[in-house]
């Protein structure tokens, strides 16, 4: 199963696309709002959660995924719930997804120290060896992306982590994505 976690200003596109693609490849994915079931995203548009984090079981977990998006990342930075589903993760050795914004919520707990990764301009997380000359980056465990205009490629390496790089290709394909 893989969490996609929701916090009130949430960016839609990071969320949705990920969501989208991942469920076309036959991956199981929850929404889950940090504080309800109805989340409105930073541009206005209301999206109904599968379910509650404190609904949401964790020994089920194959990745956990944080859109970026303002205030959404604040949310989820704030959230003792969101630390402890972080912190889980990154002791299972469960793949961790973060865009945008978001990769600052895994380096404000150290899980990206000496590790590669990317964000938005400004929310370079802290501890990371910044790559903003990539969309996209992966470093063991952790999938980390620059924002909304590489949300097709974000889901596609989510794609990859869990279902191999064929399958990734597969929904490229079958998108018609021409990047």
């Amino acid at each position: 199963m893989v969490y996609i976690l929701l916090g009130e200003g949430f960016e839609e596109a990071e969320a949705l696309v990920p969501a989208d693609l991942l469920r076309r490849s036959g991956v199981e994915v929850a929404l889950v709002g940090l504080e309800g079931h109805q989340v409105t995203g930073g541009h206005g548009i209301t999206v109904q959660a599968d379910l509650l984090l404190e609904e949401a079981d964790p020994d089920r977990m194959e990745m956990l995924v944080l859109p970026g998006g303002l205030p959404g990342t604040t949310h989820l930075d704030a959230s003792p719930e969101v630390d402890r589903w972080l912190r889980y993760a990154s002791e299972k050795g469960i793949f961790v997804g973060a865009i945008c914004a978001a990769p600052s919520v895994l380096g404000n707990r150290g899980l990206l120290d000496g590790r590669r990764a990317v964000s938005f301009p400004g929310f370079e997380p802290k501890g990371a060896l910044i790559c903003q000359d990539q969309g996209v980056v992966r470093d063991d465990q952790y999938i980390t992306a620059k924002g909304a205009g590489v949300c097709l490629e974000f889901g596609l390496e989510l794609i990859s982590c869990l279902k191999g790089p064929e399958a990734a290709q597969r929904i490229k394909e079958g998108i018609q994505c021409q990047r």
